[in-house]
């Protein structure tokens, strides 16, 4: 956490820097020889990018651009990626008050699934609360970021019923699919069958009370969860990798992808 303390020394002291947080593997425990450093910096604007461009390139010893909010996509948002004595440090921008707003609706039961470049299945707007809730706060002169992670420390019961009441679309899209199979039409069946995974891998998180980051992992992982159904990974895994090519073979993947649809919901 050394590299991570005296980034965030520097960084709040930037004008919109309100916090600093380790995220990512190193604030799970999991890190490794070869995992990045993730820092969430949680700003309010006006931010001065040029101030962190500066402080990027000071801190790395050679010139580093920084994405302006926005410069990532529209809930990824900006951040620099910098090349350190001590490892690959990334810095990734969260506006506040948006993370605070998401986890105002969170705790409602609200959420959305949007386009995001790098999240084929779509970024969750919870993401920010959980990012939050599992971080590590390092820098926080106001202790603002402190107490809202403290809050999102507890998963919301109406998030958790909206998320798992959300496999009703799981199986809307596997019952839209059985309309392409007599046209062999595999891609778009491949497709249905993705957000149809997607969605049960949310929902046992959801009954589990865990957050999810990203798509990364996020099958596996829900897989071992405490009520998943038996043999959900590699089961999910099949209907990811092998949805076949003919009517039959069609027909038969979106007949085992409603079984396990059936069972993540007997859970």
């Amino acid at each position: 956490m050394a590299t991570a303390r005296t980034h965030a020394r520097a960084l709040v002291e930037v004008k919109g820097v309100v916090a600093v947080v380790v995220g990512g593997s190193h604030a799970s425990g999991t890190a490794d020889a070869t995992s990045d450093l993730d820092l969430g910096l949680y700003y309010r604007e006006p931010l001065d990018v040029s101030a962190l461009a500066d402080l990027a390139t000071t801190l790395s010893g050679r010139p580093t651009e920084v994405a302006p909010p926005g410069g990532w996509g529209p809930w990824v948002n900006g951040g620099a990626w910098l090349s350190t004595d001590s490892g690959p440090v990334d810095w990734i921008l969260r506006d506040l008050d948006r993370v605070t707003h998401e986890w105002e609706r969170a705790r409602r039961g609200e959420f959305g699934l949007h386009h995001q470049p790098g999240h084929p299945f779509g970024f969750l707007s919870t993401t920010y609360v959980g990012e939050l809730a599992t971080a590590v706060v390092v820098a926080d002169p106001t202790g603002e970021v402190g107490r809202l992670r403290q809050a999102a420390a507890r998963y919301p019961e109406p998030l958790r019923d909206a998320l798992v009441g959300w496999l009703w679309e799981a199986d809307f899209s596997l019952a839209v699919a059985r309309k392409a199979t007599g046209r062999g039409d595999a891609a778009y069946v491949a497709m249905c069958v993705l957000r149809a995974v997607g969605i049960m891998a949310h929902a046992l998180h959801a009954r589990a009370g865990r957050w999810v980051l990203n798509e990364k992992g996020l099958v596996a992982a829900a897989g071992r969860l405490p009520g998943a159904p038996a043999e959900f990974t590699a089961r999910a895994q099949v209907l990811c990798g092998r949805i076949g090519a003919t009517p039959a073979e069609l027909t038969a993947r979106l007949d085992d992808a409603e079984r396990l649809l059936a069972d993540v919901r007997g859970g």
